[in-house]
């Protein structure tokens, strides 16, 4: 009978990778870093009080599975105590790829690259996590010798200075011109041994409100981060949510219409109406419904958007609906098609978080 391997490298990944880091780890999932990230900028955004302010910075790696030093992989492979004949495996299947370019439709000669990892294999994703704990624990280190601090959102709660999933950072320290410092001196270090490069005109930063002008300006020059903003989103989704729900969330509507847009009814089947919106308009807000509450106005504005396009009435004219929409969403072996109650299925997907 077939028995897993319990050495393979996905199997000790949550052993050797630390919590910060969620992606591809089993047992760990992105909603992880999203609700944490979420709580974090919270935090931020109401911190009005205290000498001491704070600063969220969002790290963009430019191609950073392209920048994969091989030496550098092989070598924290070997720090986290990887058996020679396994790093000399991994190795060769790293190193062994070649690559052919075509030029007005001809081929060019083989070549053999010297860094990177390929995308689309199944491999490099787990190697990258190797790569991305030494970030990890630089951070860590600098954390402990009190060189840079993260965030504390209550007396009781830990410390979280960084939040990482794949290629994605989230980087929380204090405010102040040493933790600057040594977070620059960290990421001179991380990019010169791994061959990642920080993209600052994509990076942005969020202070807490208590942080004074003066401290803002001169985080942003350290770090030769210009971009200041409190709207950025982490993982696809808003990392803070203001008074008005529907205004912060609105992006899934317009997404919804457009795609909406892109659909000739004229040319579509009964059938295939249904189809497109259960596996397409239906799932667009999915992924957001899974992590915030959204606000039941704006949940009711995109079902009545489907049944507009369900009766053949994108553009808001005045048609008769032959059916309400409660009898649309009904299963159906009451009579119904089946349609999805986007606040009900709202509030199933938080319970399951809970």
């Amino acid at each position: 009978m077939f028995q897993r391997d319990p050495y393979s490298t996905r199997e000790v990944l949550p052993d050797i990778i630390t919590p910060n880091q969620s992606a591809f780890v089993p047992e760990r999932l992105i909603s992880d870093n999203i609700l944490i990230a979420y709580e974090l900028t919270h935090f931020l955004m109401n911190k009005r009080e205290g000498k001491m302010g704070y600063a969220a910075l969002k790290l963009d790696m430019s191609k950073a599975y392209d920048r994969v030093e091989w030496g550098f992989l092989e070598q924290m492979m070997r720090r986290m105590g990887f058996h020679e004949q396994w790093i000399a495996i991994i190795m060769e299947c790293v190193t062994t790829v070649t690559y052919r370019v075509k030029v007005n439709g001809d081929l060019s000669e083989s070549f053999t690259p010297e860094r990177g990892l390929r995308q689309g294999d199944p491999l490099p994703p787990y190697l990258f996590l190797l790569c991305a704990e030494a970030f990890s624990a630089l951070l860590k280190k600098g954390e402990r010798d009190g060189l840079i601090s993260g965030v504390k959102i209550c007396s009781g709660a830990p410390s979280i200075s960084h939040l990482l999933f794949a290629d994605d950072s989230l980087i929380l320290i204090r405010a102040t011109e040493g933790d600057c410092l040594h977070l620059q001196n960290i990421l001179q270090i991380y990019e010169e041994c791994s061959g990642q490069v920080i993209n600052k005109a994509k990076s942005a930063v969020m202070f807490s409100k208590n942080t004074k002008p003066q401290c803002k300006q001169k985080v942003c020059e350290f770090l030769e981060i210009n971009r200041e903003t409190t709207n950025e989103k982490y993982l696809g989704l808003p990392v803070y949510v203001g008074q008005s729900e529907s205004n912060t969330f609105a992006y899934l509507k317009d997404r919804i219409w457009k795609r909406m847009q892109g659909w000739n009814e004229k040319f579509l089947s009964w059938a295939g109406k249904e189809i497109l919106i259960k596996a397409v308009a239906q799932a667009i807000p999915t992924f957001a419904m899974g992590c915030f509450d959204l606000s039941k106005t704006l949940c009711d504005q995109i079902s009545a958007m489907i049944c507009r396009f369900w009766w053949n009435n994108q553009e808001g004219k005045h048609k008769i609906y032959w059916l309400s929409k409660d009898c649309l969403m009904k299963p159906k072996e009451e009579g119904g098609l089946g349609f999805r109650d986007i606040h009900c299925f709202n509030q199933a997907m938080l319970a399951k978080q809970v």
